[in-house]
């Protein structure tokens, strides 16, 4: 059973960021009661999505609640078309917290997943909400926001990442 103080989310480092996502067989109350602990867990942190490797649950799923849209959840997703034309838009990560980069994704997505219940659905998606389904999509191919810069702009941003850190642990131990 999942319950919401359970749920920590892991950060670059961790093993399970990195891994490919097993596809989701089962769908009974576990799997809602994982999800609803997803969205608390995820609002509580102020994100907009979270994907299941992201609270080292190596699943393929992910919940996302973008501002002014709803509430959705992905199960098993692939996305099937993307768009010619590309965005670049700021982007931080729950699990690469306190840092944030323009990343360049395409402008507009096609979708195919499953629901709660496992029934399968095709979402077209634009904007905000294309962005973040990407985004979290990536997190069950054990890729991060960060791999999508380029390689000199992702070392200044670790930097910055580990800076921060740093930082942290040291008011921690004082």
């Amino acid at each position: 059973m999942y319950h919401t103080d359970m749920l920590e989310i892991v950060t670059i480092g961790e093993e399970v960021l990195r891994e490919k996502a097993k596809p989701i067989k089962s769908f009974g109350s576990e799997l809602r009661i994982l999800v609803d602990a997803m969205f608390e867990s995820m609002e509580m942190d102020n994100g907009i999505g979270l994907a299941a490797p992201q609270i080292a649950v190596p699943k393929r799923m992910f919940v996302v609640h973008p501002p002014d849209d709803e509430a959705r959840v992905f199960i098993n997703p692939e996305i099937i078309e993307t768009s010619q034309e590309v965005v670049s838009y700021e982007e931080g990560c729950l699990s690469v917290p306190g840092v944030f980069s323009e990343v360049v994704r395409p402008a507009g997505i096609t979708i195919q997943a499953q629901d709660l219940e496992g029934k399968a659905f095709v979402l077209k998606a634009q904007g905000m909400l294309a962005r973040v389904i990407q985004h979290e999509n990536d997190h069950l191919n054990g890729i991060l926001f960060v791999d999508r810069l380029p390689e000199e702009r992702r070392e200044q941003v670790m930097k910055i990442y580990e800076k921060k850190q740093k930082n942290k642990r040291r008011k921690k131990t004082v």
